[in-house]
């Protein structure tokens, strides 16, 4: 009877995820993401024409003397760690622009209520929604991400697989950020309004990570205390980043541990808390 009823509840998950996958597809999102994306693909392949000796030369300043190797090798490197954070930062600000309407469309009055109306549990239905919409982000950063790194491994005929690095960490943030997104949708059942505090939560991070400079300009204890407070809380976009530079750039160790639970444990929250509310309210 459990192995019964388990199985049922995942094949209501599956129809969800499916679901959110065709509305998703319906409304343009998915296409709109990939046209996007193919576009950003073909200025990379557009770079294709650039001699990539005289572009090392030229944007690293590099002596005509020295070694072409290593100085070919080292642009390559700084290409490939500056090209993985551009695309962090690009897919998770474009996939929460993409993915903000997709929550508050279901809450809609007529349509929440005929879901509803079915045997189907609040809990299972909003993560069917959350879930759809990460593999359609998830899809799309893949065949970005993928794409690019193809496309300098061709040109250089160096394979970096580090680079690759960016698509976990993309859709890891990004899992992270949707679950805001998520809530914001629930409460106030507004995708401008979860565009924005997601996209503040970036920026946040940004000047939170500062904090060794910052701690020591504030001259009172209970600021520098609520400085650490707030770093502590708010997802680690910006560390996780520059880890993944620092990575890609150097193969050398980074503490990524870090800002990935810290960051998961925010993202949990804001998600069990959409949840319990979901749970409550009465459409």
């Amino acid at each position: 009877m459990n192995e019964e009823l388990t199985r049922s509840r995942l094949n209501v998950l599956v129809a969800l995820i499916a679901d959110t996958f065709e509305e998703a597809r319906a409304r343009w999102l998915f296409w709109g993401l990939f046209g996007l994306s193919t576009l950003l693909i073909g200025l990379f392949l557009f770079a294709l024409n650039i001699d990539l000796s005289v572009g090392a030369i030229s944007v690293m300043d590099l002596p005509q003397t020295a070694r072409p190797v290593y100085n070919i090798h080292k642009f390559v490197n700084v290409s490939y760690s500056w090209t993985s954070l551009f695309l962090y930062i690009w897919g998770t600000f474009l996939a929460i622009f993409a993915s903000s309407g997709l929550i508050p469309s279901v809450l809609e009055p007529g349509r929440i209520s005929l879901l509803l109306s079915k045997p189907l549990q609040r809990t299972t239905f909003l993560l069917g929604r959350y879930m759809g919409n990460l593999l359609v982000v998830a899809l799309n950063h893949v065949y970005l991400i993928l794409g690019i790194w193809l496309i300098l491994g061709y040109k250089t005929s160096i394979w970096e697989p580090r680079f690759l690095l960016a698509i976990p960490i993309s859709l890891f943030m990004f899992a992270v950020l949707l679950c805001v997104v998520v809530l914001v949708g629930v409460v106030f059942e507004s995708s401008a309004l979860s565009v924005m505090l997601a996209v503040a939560l970036m920026l946040l991070s940004t000047l939170l990570a500062q904090r060794d400079f910052v701690i020591r300009l504030l001259d009172s204890e209970w600021s520098r205390q609520l400085w650490m407070v707030l770093y502590w809380i708010v997802p680690k976009v910006y560390d996780l980043g520059y880890t993944m530079k620092q990575i890609v750039l150097y193969d050398r160790q980074a503490d990524w541990l870090t800002p990935v639970w810290t960051s998961a444990a925010f993202g949990i929250a804001a998600l069990g808390v959409a949840l319990s509310i979901f749970r409550k309210r009465d459409f």
